[in-house]
């Protein structure tokens, strides 16, 4: 039992490696803007996790586990960041893909010599914003949008009576999201950034923060570190992902 818990904990880490989505870009000045502007931002999250999580109609797991953790069973990780804006309006999305494995020998063998856990993850965010306050050093936008998540357990055994068994379980769920981002621009080269999002729906909440600080590169390129935090808390029958995740953030974006 104590093997499975472990397993099921790594699927935990996978659950909550997807994040909100929001704005790591520098946002262009409306006396420069003409038409529609683009960027993308592929970035990277070193977050750990915290929380609770079921599946399979097992009891209860307690996750707490470092970014470092995580990382020793991840397989391959993907997100990107994109924005398209027009004057005071704007697009935004997030798409976030992951897989996570671990296998554990159990402990006397009797029903299995070992379990192999398999998880994978798609987050997809799409939202639109307006500003409410701009300037020349900065702006403050008023959005909304919608998260899905989609979540996929694969748990298999070798060995023993349970040889060969493979059983899997998982969720997908749709999530409102409203807030606020915004910049503010300290010099022509360094600005802060930050963002604020809540929601609900298939999840009983659903929210992410950030802050962070950028720099211009040049007109094409900027970089972007900074800290966020992420919670979700989504049950349904026998399943449960109730987590925090957060640590640093950095992204690299690329202007259109």
């Amino acid at each position: 039992m104590k093997s499975l818990k472990k397993a099921f904990l790594v699927c935990g880490f996978l659950w909550a490696i997807p994040a909100a989505g929001a704005d790591l870009t520098p946002e262009t000045p409306p006396a420069a803007e003409s038409g529609w502007t683009f960027s993308v931002t592929p970035y990277f999250w070193a977050a750990g996790l915290s929380g609770e999580t079921s599946q399979f109609g097992l009891p209860v797991v307690d996750m707490n586990a470092s970014f470092s953790d995580i990382l020793d069973n991840l397989d391959f990780a993907a997100m990107l960041m994109g924005e398209a804006r027009k004057g005071r309006f704007s697009l935004f999305g997030d798409l976030i893909y992951t897989q996570l494995s671990s296998g554990r020998a159990t402990p006397r063998g009797i029903l299995a010599t070992s379990v192999n856990v398999e998880a994978s993850t798609f987050a997809g965010l799409a939202g639109a914003g307006y500003s409410v306050l701009e300037g020349p050093t900065g702006r403050l936008d008023v959005v909304a949008g919608m998260r899905v998540w989609s979540v996929d357990t694969d748990i298999s055994f070798s060995g023993a009576f349970l040889d060969g068994v493979t059983r899997s379980d998982g969720a997908t769920w749709v999530d409102g999201l409203v807030g606020i981002r915004g910049n503010y621009a300290f010099t022509p080269k360094f600005y802060a950034t930050g963002w604020g999002l809540v929601g609900a729906g298939g999840a009983d909440i659903d929210w992410d923060v950030a802050a962070a600080i950028g720099y211009n590169i040049n007109e094409r390129f900027s970089a972007t570190l900074g800290y966020r935090a992420l919670g979700v808390n989504y049950s349904s029958d026998d399943f449960l992902f109730d987590a925090v995740e957060q640590g640093p953030i950095a992204g690299l974006t690329i202007n259109f």
